[in-house]
């Protein structure tokens, strides 16, 4: 076995894909199935471009939203906050309690916690004076 470690800019499509089902395969095993699901709202143009939108999955009980992008000429009119709530909602259909999901820009901060998310960890210091918080929000279930 070669133990010798050393730091490399990155590995492979290959090597990456083998990591992560190491690392899936170890996780099943310890902590069970996920039951993980990809979800997104993806948001078009009128020539069916994709310009924005959201995407995440749900698994273990929790939707998380790992993006979510609304184009700067349609921002102010309530696009993010639909996003999140058509994304809630399936994810509440799916038996999510709650919802999580992070971001560096205070904008988007301020309208998750107007969206009834609360911040729950902040890592302050990051490059250029920026900080990075996470937020759940949790989900009633779907009537």
């Amino acid at each position: 076995m070669n133990e010798q470690l050393q730091v490399r800019e990155g590995i492979g499509e290959e090597d990456e894909a083998k990591l992560l089902d190491l690392l899936k395969s170890y996780n099943v095993a310890t902590f069970g199935e996920s039951d993980r699901r990809e979800l997104a709202v993806p948001l078009y143009d009128d020539g069916g471009r994709l310009i924005g939108g959201l995407t995440g999955y749900t698994g273990r009980g929790w939707l998380y939203i790992a993006m979510l992008f609304v184009p700067e000429h349609l921002r102010g009119r309530g696009l993010a906050a639909r996003m999140l709530e058509l994304a809630e909602a399936e994810a509440r259909s799916r038996g999510c309690i709650g919802a999580y999901i992070d971001t560096m820009n205070p904008a988007a901060r301020k309208l998750y916690i107007k969206c009834g998310y609360s911040p729950i960890g902040t890592l302050e210091g990051l490059a250029g004076g920026h900080a990075i918080t996470w937020l759940q929000k949790p989900l009633s279930p779907s009537p």
